[in-house]
């Protein structure tokens, strides 16, 4: 689908009309979110407008595996960190809106990616693109979603902002093929497993955060505080995520489970286990022999010896220390509505 957009007031009609079909309201208008939402509301519906444009092709395929995943209900969270940090430091330009979107290019390419690698069938509760289309076409099309960030990036002009979020790809990369190379493997170390999560996750948080600062002029030290603050909020993210994966009521359960994947909440039970808890880990997660059942096992497991509570308090530790680095600010209506976003990411069901 092909949209023409010109004008904001346009753009809200084409975002409200089409709303419904690509599930935007999904990324807009979560409850949990609604003090930051009432903050960058207008933003954000640029935002989406520019996703939707910039992903169109010629080729038809692109725009329509990467709507599939851009509109798969999401929270946009990495992009409103853009917004809201631009807002905290009082930016009054137009630059954050193409900057909040290739943010969220690179997050879905390496979606796309991600469910390439770990071979997954579900995302979100729906086919993923690489189950409905093929591996190939869901790489290539993450391909076009990052060079379309690149080029986003080269149009904003700022040497500063193609470092910040460029180095951040690279960073990302490396925790997927770090991520690749422990997978299974149950003597993984928690120092291991933390340095994946920030290089996967919690780095695209602090450049989304960063660059709000950066395009505004502000000072390093704000610099440095929202970056400091993006990267405890990422890590604090994942943890949740995690555990979330052992607990939630819904349809994304167990995913990491199936695919094998070293949490925190894994490596912790693990450590904890006898002898026949320890060949349960190394029969499901180190050699992917599931039963039906065992999902559930494994979470009277770490129920048993609660490494979910303890995995929940080490998330609430990094939330901790990102309402820290918001303290250097000003306690301003975005600087309330980030807060309430630090504790939603460690508080949510979902």
């Amino acid at each position: 689908m092909q949209f023409k957009l010109t004008s904001h007031e346009e753009n809200v009609s084409v975002i409200t009309s089409i709303a419904p079909q690509f599930g935007l309201y999904n990324h807009c208008c979560r409850s949990n979110f609604d003090a930051l939402h009432t903050l960058v509301k207008d933003d954000l519906l640029d935002v989406n407008s520019t996703i939707i444009s910039k992903m169109q092709s010629s080729i038809e395929l692109i725009p329509q595996i990467a709507g599939h995943i851009v509109t798969s209900g999401g929270k946009r969270l990495r992009p409103m960190l853009t917004l809201a940090s631009a807002g905290l430091v009082g930016y009054e330009g137009t630059r954050h809106i193409d900057l909040a979107a290739c943010v969220e290019f690179i997050h879905t390419a390496t979606l796309l990616h991600d469910d390439v690698v770990d071979q997954s069938n579900l995302r979100r509760g729906q086919g993923t693109a690489n189950a409905v289309w093929g591996n190939q076409a869901s790489v290539l099309v993450g391909d076009f979603l990052l060079s379309r960030a690149f080029q986003i990036m080269v149009a904003d002009g700022s040497l500063k902002v193609l470092k910040i979020l460029s180095d951040a790809s690279a960073v990302i990369a490396e925790g997927e093929v770090h991520q690749t190379i422990i997978k299974n493997d149950l003597e993984t170390a928690e120092t291991a497993y933390f340095q994946i999560i920030e290089n996967k996750t919690a780095v695209l948080f602090a450049a989304a955060a960063q660059i709000g600062a950066v395009i505004a002029e502000r000072p390093e030290r704000e610099e440095r505080a929202l970056e400091a603050f993006g990267r405890n909020l990422g890590v604090a993210f994942q943890l949740t995520d995690d555990v979330l994966d052992y607990s939630a009521e819904q349809l994304i359960r167990g995913d990491d489970f199936r695919d094998g994947k070293i949490t925190l909440p894994v490596i912790l039970a693990y450590a904890a286990g006898n002898d026949e808890e320890r060949a349960f880990w190394r029969r499901t997660i180190g050699d992917l022999k599931q039963n039906e059942e065992d999902l559930t096992h494994a979470q009277s497991l770490m129920l048993h010896h609660g490494t979910l509570s303890k995995t929940l308090k080490r998330a609430r530790e990094y939330a901790n220390a990102a309402h820290r680095n918001l303290s250097l600010f000003a306690p301003t209506a975005h600087r309330i509505a980030m807060n309430e976003v630090i504790d939603f990411c460690v508080d949510r069901v979902y």
